[in-house]
């Protein structure tokens, strides 16, 4: 469950860009390290959200091809998704099949509709003037790390040291945190973080 702290900075972001109605075509990135709370934020804006119109929800987690698809599913939505929405063009995006380790269907993204992207990646320096409302969520590094590890059964834990280069690289070259107007932690007041577990190291490819 996400705190009512989180939401409501991002939905008074969202009145605050005076569309009528309330959230027209809005465009919304959430973005943060893994095990920060982003899915549970995004999924608890779209049922708060203030508009008449409900949001399209776009997951990169959806989109990453594989571990190592990072920076190959921040070029895909910016330019598929962001960049055809911005120009007028039909915007839509491919799932990454994880269990069969390929493409697969693809996901046409209404024009006419609020639109929500959030996962690591999404504030990408080339995305934020496609979009109106940045948003970046962080949150103690033992707390998200034990969060995202236990969220997926184990599977992550492998892979958790390339996709943490991965994201550090991202970080460093993109500086996404200071394109966000609205930044908050996912770190619950007054936790205790538990040590961060140690990722067991796949073999070398």
């Amino acid at each position: 469950m996400c705190s009512p702290d989180l939401v409501a900075p991002v939905l008074a972001a969202v009145r605050a860009l005076n569309r009528n109605p309330v959230g027209d075509r809005a465009v919304i990135l959430i973005d943060g390290p893994s095990g920060a709370g982003k899915s549970t934020l995004a999924d608890a804006v779209l049922a708060a959200w203030p508009g008449p119109v409900a949001p399209t929800l776009v997951r990169l987690d959806d989109i990453y091809p594989g571990w190592g698809g990072l920076d190959a599913a921040i070029d895909h939505v910016g330019r598929l998704v962001l960049g055809a929405r911005h120009a007028g063009r039909p915007a839509a995006w491919q799932r990454y099949d994880w269990a069969a380790a390929v493409p697969a269907e693809w996901h046409s993204v209404d024009p006419d509709r609020p639109l929500v992207i959030e996962g690591c990646g999404a504030l990408a320096r080339a995305h934020a003037s496609l979009s109106d409302v940045r948003v970046w969520l962080d949150a103690d590094d033992g707390i998200r790390k034990r969060r995202a590890l236990a969220r997926d059964g184990g599977g992550f834990e492998a892979h958790w040291d390339q996709w943490q280069h991965d994201w550090e690289s991202y970080r460093a070259r993109e500086r996404p945190q200071l394109s966000a107007g609205v930044s908050l932690t996912g770190t619950p007041p007054g936790a205790d973080a538990p040590a961060a577990p140690e990722a067991k190291t796949g073999p070398e490819q």
